[in-house]
């Protein structure tokens, strides 16, 4: 099974070969897209294991949802030792969100 992950919004996008999901996720991405993720796998009669390669998103798109969903992709791709592609077809051994501009840093609040 080929898993396809974009984070790049308030909405996660899941497509696990051509069966595609969609979560409103929000500011609870950290916290809920791993259990999104296998949830969508049991629905499936499927496990971690059953994943060969991943696909990311990379961006341009959400800081925080690209470096979460980055996160989760470098994670289970290291640990299922299978291929890590971004949306262009390049394969990677750690993906690196695209935000297509520079960061914002702001000051820190005192």
């Amino acid at each position: 099974m080929n898993l396809f992950l974009d984070t790049s919004a308030f909405k996660a996008v899941l497509k696990l070969d051509e069966k595609t999901y969609e979560a409103e996720l929000g500011r609870e991405m950290a916290e809920k897209l791993l259990g999104f993720i296998e949830e969508k796998l049991k629905e499936n009669n499927k496990s971690w294991s059953d994943i060969k390669s991943i696909t990311f998103f990379s961006g341009p798109g959400s800081f925080t949802g690209l470096r979460i969903g980055a996160a989760v992709v470098n994670t289970l791709a290291h640990e299922l030792d299978i291929p890590l592609y971004d949306h262009h077809g390049e394969k990677h051994e750690i993906i690196l969100p695209d935000y297509g501009r520079p960061a914002r840093i702001t000051a820190p609040k005192k």
